[in-house]
């Protein structure tokens, strides 16, 4: 974790948050209890002994952090352009993940949940809009769809008429079928039909932008997790022609002979592999669900039963292919599932689902800022409208209007008909190319449309979680922009002070039993492994091999203490040992390291190999000096009652 992210942890609290009962007073300045502790309640989930006392020791932290970001509000800090500019980032990064009802996300959350218990087989009928000839004609569709429609009422097999009906140019060779989806695989309109729909029966038409789909749920069964699996591929070159083909199926034929007789998989697909994301990774590819490849593929890759199994070569548009099943993650069956949650809410917030749900939005803006209409001559604004828009003669009830006429307010916001134009010239046309909306409907949809930038622009006041984050965040670069000016750009600089320093306590500065040691830093187990036989092999090689996989390997060649060995254990550091590779269960990478030289005795470290210590050292001093002055000048005081109170 970098320092600026360290010391973030330390500012949970709102400094704009309503005060309700006040834990100290700093200066003329309160702190509210409950924002102390849902922050200490954050950063101090597994306490373990005394919570009392780790609350005091808490409460100092935090005195200190709110010192130091007064101290930068008082100094004006919060105007700096760069300030500004990383909050207003911050902002659009994170408004739109807002911008919708929690309730209707806890039931999305919930379906989306039973969803992912199973998946669906299923097979699918486009009927598009546009002809052969490319010219859209939604009438012959809809005939189309209702011949089609009657058919299957009578039990016409779904497959056949398929190749009879559907546009759907890979229909001549799967009948219809797209294989198993499951949760987020398909467009949301399409998973509701199907998921609504029992097996064996076929939905009611699906209408898109396109045209018309009707799906056929074949059959259901529990989902299986998710599958980590190493793939060769044996890409078709664009306009292959047959005899290439057949020498990379003969090609493919002789690796999967190696890969039985004993050959590793993650060599075979590093050498070999055209999918060259995943043969940088011996293979490895991203965790699978069903949905995400043709079925072909995944009908390969879920036949296979048992870890460690391989497949058979097989064929696919893309070319061949040669899977290994390397472990299965079962489903999260589990409904309270904290982790499972907050990713089904990722994905809800970035899919379709939840975007058309906006009556929230609107209640509230209408609740607490207050919607005016000002026109009362619908037939003027309607004259003036069309003389505008479409250029005719303006009429004489539109002659009371002007492009600064107000149409209506919001809080104290005042929409005016220049505003009305803007929008109606861009959304009046409806997106299907069919012609214009109705006026009334233009209309209607651009007051929904303003009362939904305005929630956006004020989400601060409709929102206490939005308010808080952008409060915590605003405080957190205060408090770093201004350890920079106080602390840590003095520390490293003033080297006159950091010299003496160390002349000082030159005895404290020593090296523990060290090594000097090249520690690599692998972005997973598989490349960890690969790298660390092939140094192995060739120690004096290290850094030809390192950067022949610069993108998944970083080497760090310096003099570590034996603590910081990677993997070393009690081993005693000798010199051409290497650590066997260590894996960071948090986020699955490893490393391990190469000893070239021990020593196994207490060592003076010169200044420039003390020197980061040194600056720790007196970064320390300064900051401790500097808080004594905040202490005087915003004198706390702090309420032990309530203190008391929070701890039980």
């Amino acid at each position: 974790m970098n320092r600026k992210n360290l010391l973030l942890l330390l500012l949970c609290g709102s400094m704009l948050q309503a005060s309700t009962q006040t834990l100290f007073t700093y200066g003329p300045y309160k702190a509210d209890a409950k924002d102390f502790l849902r922050a200490f309640n954050k950063n101090n989930m597994n306490v373990a002994g005394n919570k009392s006392l780790a609350m005091k020791e808490y409460l100092d932290l935090y005195i200190k952090s709110k010192l130091k970001v007064r101290e930068a509000y008082e100094r004006r800090y919060d105007t700096l352009i760069t300030i500004r500019t990383e909050v207003e980032n911050l902002r659009a990064q994170i408004a739109d993940g807002f911008m919708t009802d929690p309730e209707i996300i806890n039931r999305l959350q919930k379906e989306a949940f039973q969803r992912s218990l199973k998946n669906i087989r299923v097979a699918h009928i486009f009927i598009a809009f546009r002809n052969s000839m490319g010219v859209t004609d939604t009438l012959v569709a809809q005939k189309k769809k209702e011949q089609l429609m009657a058919r299957l009422q009578k039990g016409e097999e779904f497959g056949k008429l398929a190749k009879e009906f559907s546009d759907d140019p890979s229909v001549k060779t799967n009948n219809g079928e797209i294989g198993y989806i499951t949760v987020f695989t398909l467009p949301y309109d399409f998973e509701n039909a199907i998921y609504a729909t029992a097996p064996g029966k076929v939905t009611v038409p699906v209408r898109s932008k396109i045209g018309y789909h009707i799906f056929k749920n074949l059959e259901e069964k529990k989902s299986p997790g998710k599958m980590k699996a190493r793939q060769i591929l044996l890409a078709f070159p664009p306009d292959a022609t047959v005899q290439v083909k057949q020498q990379l199926a003969r090609l493919a034929d002789s690796l999967h002979k190696r890969l039985l007789a004993g050959d590793a998989f993650a060599t075979l697909a590093t050498s070999f592999s055209n999918d060259y994301i995943s043969a940088a990774n011996g293979g490895l590819m991203p965790d699978i669900s069903v949905g995400q490849y043709d079925a072909l593929f995944e009908k390969n890759l879920w036949a296979l039963s048992k870890d460690g199994a391989i497949s058979k070569p097989f064929q696919t548009s893309h070319g061949w292919h040669i899977l290994k099943r390397e472990s299965v993650k079962p489903v999260i069956t589990d409904a309270n599932n904290k982790d499972n949650l907050q990713e089904l809410q990722q994905k809800i917030i970035a899919d379709s689902r939840w975007k058309a749900s906006k009556d929230h939005i609107y209640k509230q803006v209408r609740d607490k800022a207050g919607v005016k209409l000002l026109l009362n001559n619908e037939a003027g604004f309607r004259a003036y409208s069309d003389s505008i828009l479409d250029r005719l003669p303006m009429q004489e009830a539109g002659r009371l209007f002007t492009p600064s006429t107000p149409v209506f307010t919001i809080g104290t916001e005042v929409y005016d008909l220049a505003a009305w134009f803007n929008y109606a010239s861009v959304y009046r046309f409806r997106t299907d190319g069919s012609g214009a909306k109705a006026h009334e409907l233009v209309k209607e949809e651009w007051l929904q449309h303003a009362m939904f930038e305005y929630y956006k622009k004020h989400l601060e006041e409709f929102n206490e979680e939005f308010r808080s984050q952008m409060a915590e965040f605003r405080d957190g670069n205060l408090f770093f922009e201004i350890m920079q000016q106080e602390v840590w750009t003095k520390a490293q600089s003033d080297t006159v002070a950091l010299q003496a320093l160390y002349e000082k306590n030159k005895k404290q500065y020593t090296w523990q039993q060290s090594a000097d040691v090249v520690i690599f830093f692998c972005s997973d187990p598989a490349v960890a492994q690969l790298i660390h036989d092939k140094v192995k092999a060739n120690p004096a090689g290290w850094k030809n091999i390192t950067d022949q996989y610069s993108e998944k390997v970083l080497a760090d060649s310096s003099r570590y203490e034996w603590s910081q060995i990677p993997n070393l254990n009690k081993q005693v550091p000798k010199a051409g040992m290497m650590t066997a590779p260590v894996i960071n269960q948090t986020d699955n990478t490893a490393s391990f390291a190469y000893i070239f030289n021990a020593y196994p005795q207490l060592l003076q470290r010169s200044y420039s190999e003390a020197k980061g210590i040194v600056i720790n050292d007196y970064q320390a001093i300064l900051e401790k000096e500097w808080e004594e002055v905040l202490k005087k000048k915003y004198p706390v005081k702090v309420e032990e009652k309530v203190l008391a109170e929070i701890a039980k």
